[in-house]
């Protein structure tokens, strides 16, 4: 399913002229994967930054240290900030981000299946928080699909805003 979508993605967003970055925790690179089994994707992926490690998160993505210490790595505002870091990093139109808890253990007092994924683009940002259920390799595969689906709404919002501006009439001045 995730393959079928990030076809649409590629497509969607080679049309465009439109770019993707990726930041990737938990999914450890299959979000990249899954824009990367897709041919013609090289038109639209920048790259993208395996954070694993909380110090990367931060050295790398640009991700507040204090914050990271407040909260952990598995966090809203954590997930933006990665999405928004992978994007400036990469100069791409869009960021995309994943963090959470695959299991089989909770991570700092998180819970298995816990997880955020965001998306950053040029006019808003979103950030989704998951509860999913199954084992490690469920929860990454819905994490990937999820925030694949989040790209997508993101870029039919705004869509929806480019077709607005296009059939309002102009202003008359007098």
């Amino acid at each position: 399913m995730a393959g079928t979508l990030a076809a649409d993605l590629v497509g969607r967003l080679t049309f465009s002229g439109q770019t993707v970055a990726v930041a990737e925790s938990l999914t450890g690179g299959l979000v990249a994967a899954a824009f990367t089994d897709v041919p013609g994707a090289s038109r639209v992926l920048r790259g993208g930054v395996v954070s694993y490690a909380t110090d990367v998160k931060a050295q790398v993505l640009g991700v507040d240290e204090a914050l990271l210490a407040r909260v952990g790595s598995v966090d809203a505002e954590v997930a933006e900030l990665m999405a928004g870091g992978a994007r400036s990093l990469m100069g791409a139109t869009y960021g995309l981000s994943t963090t959470g808890v695959a299991g089989p253990d909770p991570v700092d007092g998180k819970p298995v299946g816990l997880v955020y994924v965001a998306v950053v683009g040029p006019s808003a940002s979103r950030v989704k928080a998951l509860d999913l259920a199954g084992d490690r390799s469920a929860i990454r595969a819905q994490s990937v699909q999820a925030v694949l689906e989040l790209l997508a709404e993101e870029l039919d919002v705004a869509e929806e805003l480019v077709a607005q501006v296009r059939e309002e009439p102009p202003a008359v001045r007098g």
